[in-house]
């Protein structure tokens, strides 16, 4: 059996910050009932100019050299992004070009906070098939170019930031220890399609729109299906909740966050948190959480590491990684 292996992980962060303290003075709001609701700190936003691309150029760059692997290795890269550069070509063709890649493929992926655990299925699909070797995949985002700034049930929530993994071909035996991705799991019901979405498109109103959401029934459906996808990647794997070693979770919400946690009876400090920082970075979420914690030595080669999220549409998902 191939096994799609982490060679290396990158992140990028824009350098503007904006704290709960500089919202309070935009919007009625306050740090408190903030971080009460949701856990966010602060949250970083992409300069004038700088672009969806952008951020996913040096989240990239940062996942290649840490793989060790030049960008004319490379025969894929999947993007998963809510705010493309362009309505076309895939942003990730101009990520493709910047990195000096001439061959192999790259294409965007849209399952908004979902979006890089599918892309991860995606690009882990590619490899178990023999079609690919070596693949890059990016989430990235600059969300905040989707506010209504004077909405404080969405604009308190969102950042932007990009991350990247490196995945590589390797063989495995077909167990649960082998290193890699053990399996990923997708979900999506479009029933629920009014509880988050953008109001606008170039098929609809010709503009971008911005976010609307109904946090309550939002925050309720992401707590059972988020669980759902979890006991999936559990049970499919033959592993028990005390061989987890890791959860790294989409950064929506602390306490949907805290409950994942304790679902798996996982120790706090098992559970990869950057929603204070971050903020919700959509599909960039999961891979500068997975950054932030291989950096920091936090995650070692041999653990095993769940990843889940939700997102619009709905659409939700886990993986289970041997690091």
């Amino acid at each position: 059996m191939i096994r799609s292996v982490v060679a290396g992980c990158g992140a990028y962060l824009p350098k503007n910050v904006v704290t709960n303290a500089d919202l309070a003075q935009k919007i009625e709001t306050s740090d408190e009932w903030i971080r009460q609701r949701t856990g966010i700190g602060q949250r970083h936003v992409a300069a004038e100019g700088e672009l969806t691309s952008d951020l996913a150029l040096k989240a990239s760059e940062a996942a290649l050299a840490d793989a060790g692997v030049k960008a004319d290795e490379l025969d894929m890269i999947v993007l998963a992004t809510t705010t493309p550069d362009e309505t076309f070509p895939a942003t990730a063709t101009r990520v493709q070009a910047a990195l000096g890649m001439t061959r192999g493929m790259a294409f965007d992926v849209q399952a908004v906070c979902s979006g890089f655990v599918y892309a991860l299925a995606v690009a882990d699909n590619f490899l178990r098939v023999g079609q690919a070797k070596t693949a890059l995949v990016i989430g990235a985002e600059t969300f905040t170019r989707l506010l209504d700034w004077n909405d404080r049930g969405t604009s308190v929530l969102f950042g932007d930031g990009a991350g990247a993994v490196v995945l590589k071909a390797a063989p495995g035996k077909g167990d649960k220890t082998d290193r890699g991705i053990l399996s990923t799991h997708l979900f999506s019901d479009g029933r629920y399609h009014d509880m988050l979405y953008v109001d606008g498109g170039p098929s609809s109103t010709g503009t971008a729109g911005v976010v609307r959401m109904e946090g309550r029934e939002v925050f309720r459906h992401a707590v059972t299906k988020l669980a759902q996808a979890v006991d999936e990647a559990i049970a499919s794997n033959g592993v028990s909740e005390s061989e987890i070693d890791w959860l790294v979770p989409h950064q929506a919400n602390r306490r949907i966050i805290d409950s994942m946690g304790q679902r798996l009876k996982l120790a706090p400090e098992k559970v990869v948190v950057t929603i204070d920082r971050h903020a919700n970075t959509s599909a960039a979420s999961i891979p500068l959480a997975l950054a932030e914690a291989h950096a920091d030595g936090r995650i070692t080669p041999g653990q095993l590491v769940l990843i889940e999220a939700m997102g619009g549409g709905f659409t939700w998902g886990s993986a289970l990684i041997r690091w």
